[in-house]
C-alpha cells in the first residue's frame, strides 16, 4: 500500500502527440513516469533513456507490471476501449485522453470495468480542466451572479488540416471534429451548465472532399434548470478566433502572426503516407519543445450569462461584467497549465476522490457529440439519456434523477 504523499507511479500507453502535450505536467514531482507501452522502437528508446522506466512493446506487458499503479490512455480513439478494460481488470487507475470512446457502447463498458475492478478512471486532459472554467464554475456555485441562464461558446482553428492519419479523417472511427475538438466545448458548456444536458438541435459542415469529414458544427443545447447553450466549432483554418482570446494560442502561448496559413501549407502536395509520416514526426522522441506556455490553455471564446453578471473566460482569468460594473478575477498560473490534470489524478489515486471528470462524465460528452452527429443527420432534436453531474461515477440521470 503507498503512502499518500508517495508519487504516484505512472504508466502511458501511446508516446504520441497527446502524450508531448500533456509530459510537461507529467514531470510534477508528486508523480513517477515508470513504464510506457508503444509500439515505435524509437518511442520506447526515448523513454528509457530519459526516465529510465521500462518500455514495453504491448499493453498487455504494461498492465501486468507491478510497478504501475495507474496509467494515461494517449493511443488513438478506436483503440481506448479495448486498453482501458484491460488496464481496469488489472487493477490499474486510468486516465484515458479524450474522447472516452468512439462508441457508446463501448463507453458503457468501460465504466463498467472501472466499477468491476474498483478503480478511478478519469476522462481527460479535456478543457473542462483549465482554470479560467474551474474558476468561472466557482464563482457560480458562490450564488452570488444567480443562476446561469445561456452560455455561448465558439472557436475556429486549424484543425482539420493538422496532419492527420487516414482514420483521422473518417467519422465512423472517431475522426472529424466532433470527437477530437468538440468533446472539449462540450465538456466545458456541461460543467458550467451543471452536467445534465436534456436535448440538442444541430447542423453540421463537411465541405472539402480532400478531407472527407466533419469540420464544422453549430448546437443548441438545452439543460435541465432551464440554461441554454449555443456550441460552434470550425476546422477550416480560415478565421482563427484566437484574436479574441488576446492572440493566445489553445495550449497557452502567444501566436506568431506570421503562422497563419501554416496548417495548409504544409499539406500541400502531400499524399496519405507522407501525411502520416509528417504527424509521426510530432511524437515523442521525434518533435522539438513545445512553445513556453505564459498563460493557461483555452478552447476559443466562452460567455456565461447569469442572472446579476456575465463571464468571459479568457486565458488569464475570468471578466465579470456585472449590473453596475466591471472587474476581472485572475486565474493565477502555477506550473504547466495542464498541472489540474495531475491534482485530479493524484487526488483519485492516492486519496479516492473523484473529479468532475470521470468516465460517466466523459460517457455523458460522448453523447452529446453523437446526439450533434444525429440531429444533423435527422434534422430534428436528439433527446440525451446519458447525461450526468460533474463526478457521476454510475447511473445516467434519467435513472437517478427525477424530473
Amino acid at each position: 500500500m503507498s503512502s499518500i504523499s508517495e508519487p504516484v507511479r505512472l504508466g502511458v500507453v501511446g508516446l504520441g502527440r497527446a502524450f508531448m502535450l500533456t509530459l510537461p505536467a507529467f514531470r510534477d514531482p508528486r508523480l513517477r513516469l515508470v513504464a510506457a507501452a508503444a509500439p515505435r522502437p524509437e518511442s520506447r528508446a526515448a523513454f528509457e533513456a530519459e526516465f529510465g522506466g521500462r518500455a514495453h512493446a504491448t499493453v498487455e506487458a504494461l498492465a501486468a507490471d507491478p510497478e504501475v499503479e495507474a496509467v494515461y490512455v494517449a493511443t488513438p480513439h478506436q483503440m481506448h476501449a479495448e486498453h482501458v478494460q484491460l488496464l481496469a481488470r488489472a487493477g490499474k487507475h486510468v486516465l484515458v485522453d479524450k474522447p472516452l470512446a468512439v462508441s457508446l457502447e463501448d463507453a458503457d463498458r468501460m465504466v463498467a470495468a472501472a466499477a468491476a475492478g474498483g478503480v478511478q478512471l478519469i476522462v481527460g486532459p479535456s478543457h473542462s480542466f483549465d482554470a479560467p472554467v474551474a474558476l468561472a464554475r466557482r464563482l457560480i456555485d458562490s450564488g452570488a451572479l444567480g443562476r446561469v441562464r445561456m452560455v455561448q461558446a465558439f472557436n475556429y482553428t486549424d484543425f482539420l488540416y493538422r496532419p492527420r492519419r487516414p482514420e483521422e479523417l473518417r467519422t465512423e472511427e472517431g475522426g472529424g471534429v466532433l470527437f477530437s475538438q468538440g468533446v472539449h466545448q462540450v465538456d466545458i458548456v456541461r460543467l458550467l451548465c451543471g452536467g445534465e444536458a436534456l436535448q440538442v438541435s444541430a447542423m453540421t459542415g463537411a465541405w472539402d472532399p480532400a478531407r472527407p469529414t466533419e469540420g464544422a458544427y453549430s448546437a443548441l443545447v438545452s439543460f435541465r434548470g432551464g440554461a441554454f447553450a449555443s456550441l460552434t466549432y470550425s476546422g477550416y483554418a480560415h478565421f482563427d478566433s484566437d484574436i479574441w482570446m488576446d492572440g493566445v494560442g489553445e495550449l497557452g502561448a502567444k501566436k506568431a502572426p506570421e503562422a497563419y496559413g501554416r496548417a495548409r501549407r504544409a499539406l500541400e502536395g502531400l499524399d496519405a503516407s507522407a501525411e502520416a509520416a509528417l504527424k509521426s514526426t510530432r511524437t515523442y522522441g521525434t518533435a522539438g519543445a513545445l512553445p513556453e506556455p505564459g498563460h493557461h490553455e483555452h478552447f476559443g471564446p466562452v460567455l456565461v450569462l447569469c442572472d446579476r453578471a456575465d463571464l468571459r473566460l479568457t486565458p488569464d482569468g475570468v471578466e465579470i461584467s456585472g449590473d453596475f460594473e466591471r472587474r476581472f478575477e485572475p486565474a493565477p498560473l502555477i506550473g504547466h497549465p495542464r498541472r489540474t490534470v495531475v491534482d485530479a489524478l493524484v487526488a483519485a489515486v492516492r486519496e479516492g476522490r473523484a473529479p468532475a471528470q470521470t468516465g460517466a462524465w466523459g460517457r455523458a460528452s460522448l453523447e452529446l457529440c453523437h446526439a450533434i452527429l444525429r440531429s444533423a443527420d435527422t434534422g430534428a432534436p436528439v433527446p440525451l439519456t446519458r447525461q450526468c453531474r460533474p463526478g457521476a461515477t454510475g447511473t445516467p440521470m434519467h435513472e437517478e434523477i427525477h424530473p
